[in-house]
């Protein structure tokens, strides 16, 4: 009874030992199956990973690269706008000196004294019978003058020949009224119809067109009355009066006289004559000539491109 107990004793260990082999053999293949798997998983995952990753890096570099240039882009945008806002700017500005420089240089030219010394001979009451001998004189001298014309003088043909030998010559012809008349110019308000009325006889007898004219007896006290300045500027003329005066018109047979008093009234870099055509300043004026090439002046003709005011009322516009 024993021996049969030991006897199925084992068989049963033998049939666990083969349970337990079964078993062993079904889950050695399983596990290595298993671990073959999961590794290839796992590599497969890690290429599938380092694919990713280099596509993705070069696509993040990409759009790195292309934000640098979008960023580059908007700031050489930025920095031409600005580079031509700024220039723009300068350029405004520069121009804006530009034209203040030219402004001041326009009206340091009319203000300033010349850099040499120059003076203007001016005649007025003409033309005359002596008219072509002050312009023998001026020729045979070299210098060119300016006459101031009245239309009562210059109505008359016989005289008219010497007028257009003047301007041939390089001489400038200004109006002086037709009248010459205080009352009618200057009281009865008739000093720019009578101005414009002789400028337009200069123009027909010579062909050119003068702005230029210089008050009888002066602008003071002829033209103290702003309505008529206003009419003067109106009518776009010039007035002139002088910085020296001759008093040539009293002093009949005294060039000698006349000579001194220009003298002794030169006392600057430009000097304005006052002289009438009279037979003693004609008289007088090869030593006026002399006197003033000695203090070594330039004779020059008035040039309307490079007016200046001289008018004793100190008004600007004239």
């Amino acid at each position: 009874m024993r021996l049969q107990q030991d006897e199925y004793a084992k068989r049963i260990k033998k049939r666990r030992l083969r349970i337990v082999m079964i078993i062993l053999v079904m889950l050695v293949p399983t596990f290595f199956t298993g671990f073959i798997v999961g590794k290839s998983y796992a590599n497969n995952e890690k290429i599938i990973k380092q694919d990713v990753t280099d596509k993705v890096e070069p696509s993040i570099s990409q759009g790195k690269e292309q934000t640098n240039l979008m960023e580059d882009s908007l700031e050489h945008a930025n920095s031409d706008v600005n580079n031509n806002t700024q220039q723009n700017s300068t350029e405004k500005v520069e121009a804006s000196i530009s034209q203040d420089k030219e402004q001041t240089k326009k009206q340091a030219s009319t203000e300033e004294k010349p850099l040499e010394k120059v003076v203007y001979l001016t005649f007025d009451d003409g033309p005359s019978n002596l008219t072509d001998q002050f312009l023998d004189v001026l020729h045979q001298q070299d210098v060119k003058a300016t006459f101031f014309m009245q239309g009562s003088n210059l109505i008359k043909e016989q005289l008219q020949e010497s007028v257009k030998r003047a301007t041939t010559e390089g001489h400038y012809i200004g109006a002086h009224s037709m009248t010459h008349e205080f009352k009618t110019l200057y009281k009865e308000n008739q000093f720019v119809p009578e101005m414009n009325e002789t400028l337009a006889l200069i123009h027909e007898i010579t062909g050119s067109k003068s702005h230029l004219v210089r008050p009888p007896y002066g602008s003071a006290p002829g033209l103290k009355s702003e309505q008529i300045r206003n009419q003067i500027v109106d009518a776009d003329i010039k007035v002139w009066d002088w910085t020296i005066d001759s008093n040539d018109w009293t002093l009949k047979d005294n060039p000698a006289q006349i000579i001194e008093n220009v003298k002794s009234g030169t006392n600057s870099d430009r000097e304005v004559v006052l002289m009438h055509e009279k037979p003693q300043t004609l008289a007088a004026l090869p030593g006026i000539i002399a006197f003033y090439r000695e203090q070594g002046y330039k004779f020059v003709v008035y040039d309307e491109a490079n007016h200046f005011d001289l008018n004793f009322q100190k008004d600007p516009r004239l």
